[in-house]
């Protein structure tokens, strides 16, 4: 497989390409500046007819760059790492027939898309996403700008109509090792990329592996600016981070946890560009159309022994 990866250079674009080539794929490597194989700025006037040519003769692009841009829906088959449910519904929108993608293909949407696809659910149901990131690994500015955009703003894609702010709604999930932790909601997209279609109201909730700086999130969507105060958080904790799917009613949860969010992050978007060519399906689906949680887990572990995962019954 031939495959281009955007922001090749940045944390995520990194272990994509470096998951690609472990498994054998050929990858040329894009970004904005610096030393790579071709310099593209997604943002630019004429980035559509810049990445129709740049894609030529590569059998998929990866956009792990962070930036959310529209001309990435010309292309006839795209992977793209973005965790925005506004930016994914105008993705899907503007995708023209025949094209093949896979949106949301990080920890969160990705492989909380696969957990929550695995869960047996009928239509009614309810299901909590629990995601933890480790407050110590530094991001670029596009995913700090992504997490500080949350605050004081409504969720997108909240289920049934609801009403919710993000970093407000506080609840009770199981987190690393089904350990509960307090988790703040938050806009990952998937209940727009699974929940609908399966009839599931899906919720979303975002912690940190310090407690008191989750807190001090909540406190922040309270206050006006508050997103520069989280923008400005010291890297303050570890590198782990875990991902788990809880069903309301039954009780059941899935769970998978590791270390290195960025780098996980590149496994799974390398893993959805693989099985998105393999598969030839068409449109645009989420990590959950082209790939199963133990798939994603059996991933992980061959780039990081030290991930594991459980299920409660």
């Amino acid at each position: 497989m031939k495959a281009l990866v955007l922001g090749a250079r940045g944390a995520v674009g990194v272990a994509v390409v470096a998951a690609l080539r472990a498994d054998g794929h050929e990858v040329a490597t894009a970004g904005r500046r610096g030393d790579v194989d071709v310099v593209l700025d997604v943002q630019a006037a004429d980035a559509s007819a810049r990445l129709a040519q740049a894609a030529r003769g590569h059998d998929v692009v990866i956009n792990a760059s962070g930036v959310e841009s529209r001309a990435l829906a010309g292309l006839s088959a795209l992977v793209d790492v973005s965790a925005s449910a506004a930016y994914l519904r105008e993705l899907r929108a503007a995708s023209p027939g025949g094209a093949r993608a896979v949106g949301g293909a990080g920890l969160a949407p990705g492989l909380s898309t696969l957990l929550v696809a695995a869960l047996e659910t009928r239509p009614g149901d309810d299901v909590d996403v629990a995601v933890s990131l480790g407050a110590g690994e530094a991001h670029g500015p596009a995913a700090v700008a992504w997490t500080a955009g949350l605050v004081g703003r409504e969720v997108v894609s909240a289920p049934a109509g609801e009403r919710a702010v993000n970093l407000r709604e506080r609840r009770r999930l199981p987190g690393r090792a089904g350990r509960h932790a307090t988790f703040l909601r938050a806009d990952f997209p998937d209940h727009d990329l699974i929940g609908v279609e399966r009839g599931v109201a899906v919720r979303s909730y975002l912690a940190v592996d310090v407690p008191w700086l989750t807190w001090a999130m909540r406190a922040a969507a309270y206050v006006p600016g508050g997103g520069r105060v989280v923008a400005a958080a010291p890297h303050l904790g570890g590198t782990t981070w875990s991902v788990s799917a809880t069903h309301r009613r039954t009780g059941q949860a899935l769970g998978v946890q590791g270390s290195g969010q960025s780098a996980a992050t590149g496994v799974l978007a390398a893993l959805a560009a693989t099985r998105l060519v393999e598969s030839g399906v068409p449109g645009m689906g989420s990590m959950a159309s082209v790939a199963g949680w133990e798939d994603a887990v059996a991933a992980l572990r061959r780039h990081d022994a030290s991930v594991e995962h459980w299920q409660r019954r």
